[in-house]
């Protein structure tokens, strides 16, 4: 690529889909040619690696390298195709009817494309704010990607006073979102024949017991409602997504395990569903997987844990977005993403993008020439704020 070759969104868009970022793989080779384009306009930059190194995030600057900047964040993973009936090549942008089609066009490299075609415009512009453009990985599975660059933050990276995560939003100013913790139960009993249920311990039917448990907290947790009225639905969710255990059907089962999720309101308690599911887990221990014996013991492992969205009525980050989109108002939205992140380490931040969540994660995935093209205005205002 010639050196400071201005490329236009959609170019910028087709390049970034043609890398297969599925989370199970590496984005290297999309971040070695971000560095380069990049490297060709003379932006600093800094890559931050995986612990196992097949990995990294980049963080660049444009503008002053002076704290209270602010962060454009769009993640580089995109979510599997296999299975999905693509009617044309998803690693390849097609534009066709006023969309553009490909895995990730709308989830969220459309974001990322904005942000990176207009460096130009951001060196020309004397930011006397630095904008900061943060590509991360990983978002679709843990959301961890981020982590290790917020950590750098005030240290040898420049702490930003904003954070705005690119997630399609239809450029609505969303504030709040829910936490996701994903969990693997595994209930160990005891083999016996099961005509003699007294000589070990049924590892299923101590699961199912463990389910019905769940299925008491979700209960509770629709009774207790959304005191702030702006989540759809209106509760913290609990749900059991797979189960499996057990060797044939004469047979005390000796394992079951099962996967389950709860998507808190951002008001709930960290503690508080580990707590009732423990006392769960403690009853039935007792009462069903050692009632003959010491046969049986439970283990729950914490898969992922992604921090909500709470609202900071006022920040600067929400001030600033509602000013570049034209808003008077914010949103919640009911998935997950970084931001959660960025504001436990105390930094505003929102989540506010080009484009609708719906078509992603789908076969045909797109995003709109349209909501590009506001996706673009709503950065060149960004820019000339920071320029003021």
């Amino acid at each position: 690529m010639p050196a400071g070759e201005r490329l236009e969104p959609l170019d910028l868009l087709a390049r970034l889909v043609a890398f297969d970022t599925e989370s199970t793989r590496s984005n290297l080779p999309l971040i070695d040619w971000v560095g380069t384009y990049l490297d060709g306009w003379g932006v600093s930059y800094t890559r931050v690696p995986s612990a196992a190194g097949d990995k990294a995030a980049l963080f660049a600057t444009l503008g002053p390298r002076i704290d209270g900047g602010v962060v454009l964040s769009g993640h580089s993973d995109v979510v599997p195709v296999t299975g999905q009936a693509w009617t044309s090549d998803p690693f390849s942008l097609r534009v066709a009817d006023g969309r553009a089609y490909g895995r990730g066009a709308v989830d969220m490299k459309g974001f990322c494309a904005l942000a990176l075609a207009l460096v130009p415009e951001m060196l020309a512009a004397d930011l006397r704010r630095p904008i900061h453009i943060l590509l991360s990985y990983d978002e679709e599975t843990t959301c961890l990607g981020v982590a290790d660059t917020i950590a750098r933050f005030g240290s040898d990276l420049p702490r930003p006073g904003a954070v705005i995560v690119g997630e399609p939003t239809d450029l609505e100013v969303a504030d709040a979102h829910k936490s996701v913790v994903t969990c693997l139960t595994t209930v160990h009993g005891h083999e016996a024949h099961s005509s003699k249920p007294m000589l070990g311990a049924n590892a299923v039917m101590a699961a199912g017991d463990l389910v019905a448990g769940l299925n008491r907290i979700a209960d509770a947790m629709i009774a207790r409602g959304d005191a702030s009225g702006r989540f759809d639905p209106p509760y913290t969710t609990v749900h059991v997504g797979t189960i499996q255990g057990g060797t044939a059907r004469n047979i005390l089962p000796k394992l079951c395990s099962f996967q389950w999720e709860y998507r808190g309101l951002p008001d709930l308690d960290a503690g508080e569903i580990p707590d009732l599911f423990s006392a769960e887990v403690a009853r039935v221990t007792a009462e069903r997987l050692n009632r003959h014996g010491p046969y049986g013991r439970v283990e729950t492992l914490e898969e992922v844990a992604v921090p909500g969205l709470a609202p900071e009525p006022g920040s600067e980050a929400e001030r600033l977005a509602l000013r570049l989109a034209n808003r008077n108002h914010t949103i919640s939205v009911p998935y997950a993403t970084e931001a959660g992140r960025f504001q436990a380490a105390g930094i505003p931040t929102v989540v506010c993008g080009p484009g609708s969540i719906d078509q992603a994660h789908q076969p045909d995935e797109f995003i709109t020439l349209d909501a590009l093209k506001d996706g673009e205005a709503f950065l060149r205002r960004l820019i000339r704020d920071c320029a003021a």
